[in-house]
């Protein structure tokens, strides 16, 4: 009996526990899943917390209720990994010899990490604790500058605070206090978003909003006293709000085993996700060093890569099927519209109609209803559906059809983009 050990009851480590216990009976197929505490967190919907438009009660729910049965859940900290042992060393609780490691315990914001982002005053939404602290800063700021920053890059959800500063502008205007406030938003990258099209899209859409931008800015601390964000470049930006979404790490375990780079990601392919230094360990979710976005999506597409893997795995043959980065993230922007990106390591975000051409009924960088409504629907998707491993009509492959090729080079050949059109196409 091979033992398959998770690190991370999250979403990508639920996910690939269910399907895998789907298929494997448990005399032939061992599964154990490690996290701290039997609380499962909906991330999306720390969004929506400072707005009051969900509550605790929408994004928690057990662990538990969401694994198959037959799946072993040990709810304890994660000391270490030795992994020329195959040993998971827990704290107060016995280790755990495997045979196959999956990590998946993701990454955690880290105001520690700069000077003064752990400040009284400092906010963020990247937790359920600060999500709800700044639903109570929100409705008690009177006015004034509201400064949305982002430490550094990359982050769990990269549109996320995009998306925080539409839904805050749109917050304003819905009771009339707009005027009162100004927002400025503060990145390191050099424009909206990191490719060129959705960067100017998304830079158009703040200038209609009458919301700055500061750009190419790399924070060197919080001066909480002065209120001010300083730059290593001494460029100040005051702020009367801070919300500062903080550099995102992985845990520390990581960095106790040995196993990850400066940020506690451990190092993987690209492709098949596995570790590049250790075989018999793979990172699911947003813990490895994968070149797209971290977010729910890719884990769901790089999970259904994995067990596609999975045969030629244990059969101890090359890993066939490539993951190509492929990532889908709505952007709420406010006043019950969205937009929809969808790119991979190759393309960018392209404006454009999905999943049909010309049908949608979803845009492509451009905003409408039916963007919004599927964000909201897939909070029920993600608990009944893509949690418990059942089938959803979305495959790992991303494909050009409807959309809009400009600018830079997709990197994608003729005939991948003819399969592409036509819906056809393996890994």
């Amino acid at each position: 009996m091979r033992r398959l050990v998770i690190l991370g009851g999250g979403t990508a480590g639920t996910m690939v526990a269910n399907k895998l216990r789907a298929a494997h009976p448990a005399a032939e197929l061992q599964i154990t899943v490690v996290d701290r505490d039997d609380e499962h967190h909906y991330q999306p919907g720390y969004l929506f917390l400072p707005f009051g438009t969900y509550t605790r009660d929408h994004v928690v729910k057990p662990r538990r209720t969401h694994l198959r049965p037959g799946i072993s859940l040990v709810l304890a900290e994660i000391e270490r990994v030795d992994a020329d042992a195959r040993v998971v060393h827990l704290a107060d609780s016995p280790n755990l010899e495997y045979d196959t490691l999956i990590i998946a315990t993701g990454v955690q914001p880290r105001p520690d990490q700069t000077p003064g982002a752990d400040g009284e005053g400092v906010h963020h939404f990247y937790d359920l604790e600060h999500a709800e602290q700044l639903r109570e800063a929100l409705r008690m700021f009177p006015g004034g500058r509201l400064v949305v920053h982002i430490t550094d890059m990359p982050i769990k959800c990269p549109v996320a605070p995009l998306e925080f500063t539409f839904l805050a502008d749109a917050w304003f205007r819905e009771r009339g206090t707009r005027h009162k406030v100004e927002i400025v938003y503060v990145t390191p990258l050099d424009g909206a978003f990191t490719k060129p099209v959705a960067s100017r899209e998304l830079g158009g859409m703040f200038a209609q909003r009458d919301i700055a931008m500061e750009t190419d800015f790399a924070v060197e601390r919080v001066d909480t006293g002065a209120r001010e964000l300083v730059s290593f470049d001494d460029r100040r930006v005051a702020y009367d709000l801070l919300v500062s979404i903080p550099l995102n790490m992985g845990p520390e375990y990581i960095a106790r085993s040995g196993l990850g780079d400066e940020l506690n990601l451990v190092p993987c392919d690209q492709h098949t996700m596995r570790s590049l230094a250790h075989d018999d360990i793979f990172v699911l979710g947003d813990g490895g060093t994968l070149q797209t976005s971290k977010a729910g999506s890719v884990a769901h597409f790089a999970v259904d890569v994995f067990l596609e893997n999975w045969p030629h795995y244990l059969a101890g043959d090359p890993l066939p099927h490539q993951f190509d980065g492929h990532a889908n993230c709505f952007i709420e922007t406010g006043h019950g519209k969205g937009m929809l990106l969808d790119f991979n390591y190759a393309t960018q975000p392209y404006t454009g109609t999905f999943p049909l051409p010309g049908v949608g009924p979803l845009a492509l960088l451009k905003e409408n209803r039916a963007n919004h409504l599927a964000k909201l629907a897939f909070r029920g998707i993600y608990w009944e559906f893509l949690l418990r491993g059942r089938p959803l009509p979305f495959t790992a492959d991303m494909y050009l059809m409807g959309k809009k090729v400009e600018g830079e080079a997709s990197g994608t050949s003729t005939p991948d983009l003819l399969k592409g059109l036509v819906g056809l196409g393996s890994h």
